[in-house]
C-alpha cells in the first residue's frame, strides 16, 4: 500500500501507517530529517519542483528523477507501507503514487489505477510532467496521460488531507 501525504504530514502519516519506506519529492531549499524508523537505504530523496516547463532557479523533473523512483519502488519489498510525499501533497507525490502503481502492476489499466486515485483524493492534481516522464519509461503508449486527463484537476487547496493508494 502506498500512502500520499504533504510535508507537514510526513511524520504523522509515517509513525500512523507503520511504513519502512519513504519517497520525498522536493527542493534542495526545504530541509528534511528523515522520520524515525527509516533507514537511509529506504529514503529517497529526490530533488525537484512542481513544474512541467523549465523555470530559472528551479529544477524541473526529469528521466533521471522517474527512472530513480521507479527502480526505488521496484526494490520495496512491500512488508510495510510505502510513504510518497511532496509539499503539500498534491501534485508531484500524486503522480509519483500512481507511477508506482503502475510500475508495480504492468497488467492493470491505467484508467482505473487513475480513477483510484481519485477517488482516494478529491485534490489529487498528477504532475503531467512526472507521468509522461514514467509513461514513457513504462512503455505505456500515452495511455497513463490520458487516463491522468480524464480525471482532471483535483479540488484546489493549500494542503491535501493524507490518502492512501492500493496496488492491486
Amino acid at each position: 500500500m502506498i500512502h500520499v501525504c504533504s510535508l507537514a504530514r510526513l511524520y504523522e502519516t509515517v509513525e500512523d501507517t507503520g511504513a519502512r519506506h519513504v519517497v520525498s519529492l522536493i527542493g534542495d531549499e526545504t530541509r528534511i530529517e528523515r522520520p524515525p524508523g527509516i533507514a537511509p537505504e529506504n529514503h529517497l530523496w529526490l530533488r525537484l519542483h512542481d513544474i512541467c516547463a523549465p523555470l530559472d532557479g528551479y529544477i524541473m523533473p526529469q528521466e533521471e528523477h522517474v527512472a530513480d523512483l521507479l527502480d526505488f519502488v521496484r526494490r520495496w519489498d512491500r512488508r510495510a507501507p510505502l510513504v510518497v510525499h511532496c509539499y503539500m501533497g498534491i501534485s508531484r507525490s500524486t503522480a509519483s503514487a500512481f507511477a508506482s502503481v503502475c510500475a508495480l502492476n504492468p497488467q492493470r489499466d491505467e484508467g482505473s489505477v487513475a480513477q483510484a486515485l481519485r477517488a482516494a483524493s478529491t485534490t489529487a492534481t498528477p504532475n503531467m510532467r512526472i507521468v509522461s516522464l514514467a509513461d514513457r519509461l513504462l512503455g505505456r503508449s500515452g495511455r497513463m496521460v490520458s487516463a491522468v486527463e480524464t480525471i482532471g484537476r483535483g479540488i484546489i487547496t493549500a494542503e491535501a488531507a493524507p490518502f492512501r493508494l492500493e496496488l492491486e
